[in-house]
């Protein structure tokens, strides 16, 4: 019982002492190595520093990114989360081509980078960034002309990259995975929201990423139709052109009413090969809908923050007979009341497909507490049979036009 009560901390594994200093932040992780140097070598640990969230932290400068890059992140990180001086009283750039290649040398492992309000206007070029990111997200921030080309590099910095690469491909083949390209980007997925000087021109410089197959683009508003024509997958006499190994590509506009709007989704109509996966918010929605129809390869569709009437959802999914998946989330659905004429028109959009598929509408009682349209599910289990519906937080609105 004696030993009991004179029982502390230092009593503890390190292994326990790691799993309580995890459920720190940042701050708190770095005056806790100030305890003892048993504690700050623990505070070290790589296990500890495999995600950080800088974001909520405001006015990080360079001389602090350079103080936690060389004391505490190492080869353990894998996912880092900055934010940036572009709002702050301070302004300027805090990130420099000096201390993106410390970081890519420090941190071979890293896999995702999100940038909160950066202004990267000092950076040429995003081959600065670390060879082995698989994700990048940037949120309201500035980007220069040109960031997204890829340039030729140069002898040094390639035989640099081919040198990374080297120390990294044991342990990658080992875990079955494919070594990263010293030749080119290897980002998989971008995540674009708020970022106002994204431009067509930026658009049409990723179709040069060999590997990306994921784009998220949400209040990009200076992306345009035309844009989206040019940068999409075509078969041409050359072979493909455009974003050829896009596989979900994600649009929405949430602004401000009275925002302008560019109807970007428009762009969809020349069809897009391989794209397998489309979400469309806000204001996108409409023109989206009208486009859908030309993407021969669709297998999902989301529908998210958006007002949507039952007989435009059935009239854009007429020709959507291949679509596997269909979401709708946070739909607010404007339905009209219940008229003779409005029921044979509904019953009309499945003409044909009842008959086939009589047993689709087994349960359809016990489903009509949950669903918001009841209506709406079943006519379209009987435009698209094989299709999976799912509805999450809609609503519905009784309208009298």
């Amino acid at each position: 019982m004696a030993d009991f009560r004179t029982s502390t901390l230092d009593y503890f594994p390190e292994n326990i002492l790691i799993d309580i200093l995890s459920y720190l932040g940042v701050r708190e992780l770095i005056r806790s190595g100030r305890v003892c140097k048993r504690w700050r070598r623990l505070v070290k640990d790589q296990r500890l520093w495999r995600v950080v969230d800088l974001t909520a932290w405001k006015g990080v400068t360079s001389r602090m990114l350079w103080v936690l890059l060389r004391q505490y992140l190492g080869t353990g990180l894998r996912c880092l989360r900055l934010r940036g001086l572009l709002l702050s009283a301070r302004g300027g750039a805090f990130l420099s081509e000096s201390w993106l290649k410390a970081l890519s040398s420090r941190c071979p492992r890293l896999r995702s980078l999100s940038l909160l309000h950066a202004d990267l206007r000092g950076l040429h070029s995003c081959q600065l960034l670390p060879t082995t990111l698989q994700v990048l997200e940037l949120r309201g921030c500035e980007l220069p002309q040109g960031f997204f080309t890829q340039t030729p590099l140069s002898p040094e910095k390639q035989a640099g990259m081919a040198s990374t690469a080297a120390t990294q491909q044991q342990g990658r083949v080992q875990a079955g995975k494919v070594p990263a390209s010293t030749s080119g980007i290897a980002i998989e997925t971008m995540v674009l929201d708020n970022v106002p000087s994204f431009t067509d021109q930026h658009l049409q410089s990723l179709a040069s990423w060999l590997r990306l197959s994921r784009l998220e683009l949400r209040n990009v508003l200076r992306v345009t139709a035309e844009g989206l024509r040019r940068s999409a997958a075509q078969e041409t006499d050359s072979g493909l052109n455009g974003l050829s190994r896009l596989k979900y590509l994600e649009i929405g506009h949430f602004g401000r009413p009275g925002a302008q709007l560019q109807m970007a989704s428009l762009g969809l109509g020349v069809g897009w090969l391989g794209l397998e996966e489309l979400s469309l918010g806000g204001k996108e929605v409409g023109p989206g809908l009208l486009s859908a129809s030309r993407l021969r390869d669709l297998k999902r569709l989301r529908l998210r923050c958006c007002k949507l009437r039952e007989m435009q959802v059935l009239r854009s999914c007429r020709t959507l007979r291949d679509l596997r998946r269909l979401e709708f989330c946070e739909v607010f659905f404007q339905v009209c009341p219940k008229t003779p004429e409005r029921e044979g028109e509904v019953e009309r959009q499945g003409e044909g497909e009842e008959g086939r598929e009589g047993g689709t509408d087994n349960g359809d009682d016990k489903l009509e507490e949950n669903d918001p349209v009841p209506s709406l599910r079943r006519s379209l289990a009987a435009l698209l049979p094989q299709c999976a519906l799912v509805f999450t937080n809609c609503t519905v609105t009784i309208t009298s036009d």
